[in-house]
């Protein structure tokens, strides 16, 4: 199972209403077919009264092992359905890599 596959699995236990995952590593220095830098966009009931922190709090411990070794970078986009739906389910885009061999 890839590593972006793996997370999406994974994130199904926070009953996402809508779920995101985006492999961002083709924009790093990384070798190419890379699953190291991802975004993930979740919109959960889950969330609802939770502050950011512990939101992203939630999400690490569901991809502990996936943090703690092959991805190096995820980038968290975490929304009640209340808050997707004032965005008008919209995400902030991700900046461009200004690291390794990449200016």
């Amino acid at each position: 199972m890839s590593i972006q596959a793996s997370i999406e699995d994974k994130l199904q236990a926070l009953e996402p209403d809508f779920l995101q995952v985006e492999n961002e590593s083709h924009r790093h220095s990384v070798p190419a077919n890379s699953e190291t830098h991802f975004k993930v966009t979740l919109v959960s009931s889950r969330f609802q009264g939770l502050m950011p922190v512990k939101r992203h709090q939630q999400i690490y411990a569901v991809l502990a092992e996936e943090l703690s070794g092959p991805v190096h970078a995820l980038a968290l986009h975490l929304y009640t359905p209340q808050e997707w739906q004032s965005r008008g389910g919209n995400r902030p885009d991700s900046p461009n890599c200004r690291g390794g061999s990449q200016a």
